[in-house]
């Protein structure tokens, strides 16, 4: 997957920096980072590794992706300034990084995807999709992500840097895998605190996504961080992203952490729901803002013989699509546990 032309629609007079990570151009910052001594590697197009030229098994190993899903822009122009001023006083870079700008192509076209959802090929099956653009451009992070964790030390994150398609009562949350352990889940949680992410989804099984994967395989804690409402790109309200890019920056310098404004609410899975059919109807629209409560004994989604009911006293639906392809989740429903 190659970076294509950005698109018409998009901003013309955009800053140079949020330019070039759009376009995958690592060109200046990678200069930078190499200059003051880090060994630096550009692996696959739209990906930047740094690292120590030494081994250090206690410096963190961070990954940040961004543009997974193409019109999700908001994230991509605030990474660009934080590494951008990182790469001017560059060794204050106090972790091994890596940095992923994912469906390139779809950024440039403004759009989603090419072919299909890339934050669901992150999986060794992919049934029909597995001749997808985005199985190929999943088969490039896959292998980068592999090299970037197989030598780093215990401490190792990913942060993968999305916005929603739909309001939310929480208008930003993020989904956190359930299977990483005690410790680095409660330091991830702290510092999506700090970053206002108002509400944690403990999420059981995967559906093939990045920070899934990178959980699962590599040890990270990992976590998909949706901030706010997509936006065209150049045109996006950065200061709904100020404490995110401050927690971000201070992590990536190896900062202090500080007070979060308030703890996350925490909730648990209750159910994933899975398209079986193109049977399948849902009682609530891809138009229905996250978080939305439903009442014990709801009917969520019919599949010609298996009907979705809220089983709890009170259950919230979160990224209802009725219109995903069979196989894929159409829905998410928590319960607040914390």
């Amino acid at each position: 997957m190659s970076a294509a032309p950005m698109d018409e629609n998009v901003n013309p007079a955009l800053p140079e920096a949020v330019r070039a990570l759009a376009e995958a151009d690592f060109g200046t910052v990678a200069q930078r980072f190499s200059s003051a001594g880090f060994d630096v590697a550009l692996p696959a197009p739209g990906i930047l590794t740094v690292k120590s030229a030494g081994a250090d098994a206690a410096r963190p190993a961070v990954l940040v992706s961004v543009g997974v899903h193409g019109d999700e822009t908001g994230p991509i122009e605030m990474l660009a300034w934080v590494i951008e001023a990182l790469s001017r006083t560059p060794r204050e870079l106090a972790v091994d990084l890596m940095v992923c700008v994912g469906n390139i192509d779809a950024i440039a076209a403004g759009k989603r995807f090419i072919d299909a959802d890339l934050n669901r090929m992150f999986r060794p099956e992919r049934g029909a999709l597995a001749g997808t653009a985005e199985a190929a451009r999943a088969d490039a992070l896959i292998a980068a992500t592999v090299d970037f964790f197989k030598d780093a030390g215990p401490v190792r994150w990913h942060l993968d840097l999305h916005t929603a398609i739909r309001p939310s009562h929480y208008p930003m949350f993020a989904i956190v895998p359930e299977l990483i352990a005690d410790e680095p889940r409660r330091k991830l949680i702290d510092w999506l605190g700090q970053a206002a992410i108002g509400a944690v989804i403990m999420n059981p099984k995967s559906v093939g996504t990045y920070s899934y994967y990178s959980s699962e395989h590599h040890g990270a804690a990992g976590s998909t961080v949706e901030l706010g409402r997509v936006g065209t790109l150049g045109r996006n309200d950065l200061s709904q992203f100020a404490d995110a890019s401050a927690a971000l920056d201070r992590l990536l310098r190896g900062q202090p952490d500080v007070p979060a404004r308030t703890a996350p609410h925490v909730f648990a899975t209750a159910r994933q729901v899975i398209k079986l059919s193109d049977a399948f109807t849902m009682s609530v629209g891809r138009e229905t803002w996250n978080f939305t409560p439903m009442k014990k004994g709801d009917i969520i989604a019919t599949d010609g013989d298996t009907v979705y009911t809220v089983e709890h006293e009170e259950e919230m639906v979160v990224f209802p699509n009725p219109d995903v392809r069979v196989g894929l989740r159409a829905g998410l429903m928590v319960v607040r546990i914390g």
